[in-house]
């Protein structure tokens, strides 16, 4: 980001803060954000996690068969590269102890406060501070905050009437808990998103019954993954430039095709085409000779309007005896099952949402309420405005504040290189206060309209925008 585009101003007031960056988060973003300051020997660093420890939503999602939906080489940050994957597609088990190694190695544990809960920011724009509430009652002041809690914290729940009656048990899969026992008992999915596209092959081999509601089916590719050999851990270890070249072109052949079929899919339509052909021979692959399961499954809006997905087993899952795809709208829950639209009751055990986040809902992005200098509340503001951010990061009239992974900074592949370089940037801000000695760094209005009216504009060309996509 240019420098130009911010207006430092220096200030000699008396309050002092407690650090001078505050990250809200020890997730992927909090870890990236901290290490990179620590690099930049921006050291007084205080890191608020409201569990128990790092990994985010690598911490918080166990359900089975999580992984990750990219290959693990590009999963992790270019300054630590992990050796030691099990798989191309890494269990989220180890995701979550890569996220503790890298805080432990870099020394960032001792910069965490565990089991604190943020309540309200609120800019102090007489001394230019941040003054954080938190949910013990206590405050902090900060001169720099981020918010790295990411998208994936609150879990969303479906709209759906009875859902409060039902007497079985209901499991998020966002909150999976330890120890149930779904063996032999009668089982309703609701969701089938990439969740559920992981979820549904591994507990279908336990029930007795599975239901799976679908609303919109997924394209789902072949997912080429298998067991990383010992040899080549060994190969890796020996010689990180040779993971590196591989992390490289994976991330760029990645990025490149999610950039052709969602941005430039008109110049390239046969790419979009190749996708949704790849996908659909991966659903008659599996399904062989069952027509009543593919007009279910296929999509019928362009392949990139969704984020796709890859699996080797959802698909012949539906083939089972015991699993039954309900393409019928719900009406509402009952105390012991789901009645559908067309007045069918189907008795479950446990009720099971897949349903998602909150991610772009008010009170969600960030977490907390934050107040900027002109006493707008940010989630209201962008309520009211659409969301917003400058390169994804700064807002006008929220001095001082970096939102990692914010609007438009999100990409379809490693959200660890979108965390490097946004840390890369706001430490670059936060040096550059110093070096000018001054207590307070904001986005220009017209830098941040400017930039705003650019990204709506590219946005016309997109597959997002497209009508095709309208039944996504």
């Amino acid at each position: 980001m240019n420098m130009t585009a911010f207006a430092p101003e220096e200030s000699m007031h008396s309050a002092r803060p407690d650090h001078e960056v505050i990250i809200v988060g020890a997730g992927i973003s909090g870890i990236g954000t901290a290490v990179q300051l620590k690099a930049d020997g921006i050291d007084d660093i205080l890191i608020l996690e409201r569990s128990i420890d790092v990994g985010g939503t690598w911490r918080d999602n166990r359900y089975p068969g999580i992984a990750v939906d990219i290959t693990s080489f590009t999963y992790s940050f270019s300054f630590e590269q992990n050796p030691n994957w099990s798989r191309i597609f890494a269990p989220g088990s180890e995701l979550y102890q890569y996220t503790r190694r890298v805080a432990s190695k870099y020394g960032i544990y001792p910069h965490i406060r565990f089991g604190v809960e943020v309540q309200q920011a609120r800019f102090d724009k007489h001394n230019d501070l941040w003054v954080l509430t938190l949910k013990q009652g206590k405050t902090l002041r900060a001169r720099h905050l981020v918010s790295a809690g990411g998208g994936l914290i609150s879990p969303k729940l479906p709209d759906i009437e009875g859902l409060d009656n039902f007497e079985g048990d209901i499991i998020h899969t966002a909150r999976w808990p330890k120890g149930i026992d779904l063996k032999g008992k009668r089982v309703a999915v609701i969701g089938t998103g990439a969740t559920a596209v992981q979820l549904v092959p591994e507990i279908a081999r336990q029930v007795r019954q599975l239901d799976v509601y679908q609303r919109t089916p997924i394209w789902v590719l072949k997912k080429p993954d298998r067991t990383l050999p010992g040899w080549l851990k060994t190969l890796f270890r020996a010689s990180p430039a040779l993971q590196q070249g591989i992390r490289s072109v994976t991330d760029a052949s990645s990025e490149t095709l999610m950039v052709l079929s969602a941005i430039y899919y008109r110049q390239a339509p046969w790419i979009v085409r190749a996708c949704e052909k790849a996908a659909l021979q991966n659903m008659y692959e599996q399904l062989p000779d069952r027509q009543d399961l593919w007009e279910k499954l296929s999509p019928a809006y362009g392949f990139g309007c969704k984020r796709p997905t890859f699996s080797n087993e959802y698909f012949k899952t539906f083939a089972q005896d015991n699993v039954e795809l309900v393409t019928t709208p719900i009406r509402h829950i009952t105390r012991r099952g789901i009645t559908t639209n067309d007045g069918k009751s189907r008795p479950i055990d446990v009720l099971v949402l897949a349903t998602g986040y909150k991610t772009f809902e008010k009170g969600n992005i960030p977490s907390f309420e934050l107040i900027g200098s002109n006493g707008t509340d940010l989630g209201q503001f962008w309520h009211d405005n659409r969301y917003q951010a400058y390169e994804g990061l700064t807002i006008p009239g929220y001095p001082n504040f970096y939102i990692m992974l914010g609007p438009y900074a999100l990409i379809g592949t490693s959200y660890f290189k979108m965390v490097e370089g946004n840390a890369i940037h706001l430490s670059r801000c936060i040096r550059e206060s110093h070096r000018r000695a001054a207590t307070r760094v904001e986005v220009r209005q017209e830098a941040h309209d400017s930039y705003f009216q650019d990204i709506q504009k590219r946005q016309q060309g997109t597959v997002f925008l497209n009508h095709n996509c309208a039944t996504s």
